[in-house]
């Protein structure tokens, strides 16, 4: 690794903690919400340095969509994948290992040239444009049978239960807070169950990441996000260590994409970006 690359990770980590400040952290999902395809590393990285970016791609990429980047627009760092190739002194074996080097995206604001083909565009309120739609997404998603049915045991607007395997969700609730806790739910399911990579997260962090995963899907489909509050963000934060908190993040990404991706006709998941970066 160079260490131009070494110093750009330590730049980046040293970001990380701050976005834990409640208006950031709410800031950057709102981010992520557009970039949820990137990895958690990259999806830092460009909210970082250009935290108004929507749209970004290389510099080829950008020419094969027809358009340019301007002339004396700065690019936007971020770590790409490559193949290390390792020879063992005494055997003479050669061993294949995964690095990372700079590169470098522009976003669409730092281009000009053939109109983009807009995508569907949503305003959800509390009654949900599409909802039969977007509900059996989320049934043919969630990794566990989800039911909607009377809940008279306590207060809760829905539950993962580890012990069934199943989510239950409060009957009679509006369509938007039907959608909104079912993603929540099913962001345990997909973490926070016996074997899961989080299962043994705390039950705070368990439920920032939950939270936060509901809030990046509903931001990305359009739905109606302004009762959430991650004020509590910062305090939970405050004593975790560094890895803890990228681990966190890593999980957020990976399982907003997740979800968001069932949303997605099969041929627009063609080039996703696949680095662990």
């Amino acid at each position: 690794m160079s260490d131009l690359t070494r110093k750009y990770i330590a730049d980046l980590d040293a970001g990380v903690r701050d976005l834990f400040a409640s208006d950031r952290w709410k800031n950057y999902l709102d981010f992520l919400s557009r970039f949820h395809r990137y990895s958690a590393n990259n999806t830092i990285a460009i909210y970082l340095q250009r935290p108004t970016a929507s749209l970004v791609a290389s510099f080829s990429d950008w020419r094969r969509k027809g358009r340019n980047v301007k002339k004396g627009e700065h690019g936007i760092k971020i770590l790409a994948p490559h193949t290390v190739k390792d020879v063992d002194d005494d055997t003479g074996e050669i061993k294949q290992r995964l690095g990372f080097h700079i590169a470098y995206c522009f976003d669409v604001s730092q281009t000009d040239g053939k109109d983009l083909p807009e995508g569907p565009a949503h305003q959800l309120t509390g009654t949900v444009d599409g909802f039969t739609r977007i509900w059996d997404t989320l049934l043919a998603v969630s990794p566990v049978p989800v039911s909607v049915e009377p809940i008279t045991d306590c207060e809760a607007n829905g539950y993962y239960s580890h012990a069934d395997q199943r989510i239950v969700i409060r009957d009679g609730l509006a369509e938007l807070q039907r959608v909104k806790t079912a993603i929540h739910e099913i962001a345990h399911a997909m973490l926070h169950a016996k074997g899961a990579e989080e299962a043994d997260a705390d039950r705070s962090t368990r439920e920032v990441q939950a939270e936060s995963v509901a809030y990046v899907v509903c931001r990305a489909l359009g739905l109606d996000t302004s009762d959430y509050s991650f004020g509590y963000v910062a305090g939970w934060s405050a004593d975790k260590e560094l890895k803890a908190l990228k681990a966190s993040l890593d999980c957020i990404v990976r399982t907003s994409d997740k979800i968001l991706k069932a949303f997605e006709p099969s041929e627009n998941n063609s080039g996703r970006e696949t680095s662990a970066a």
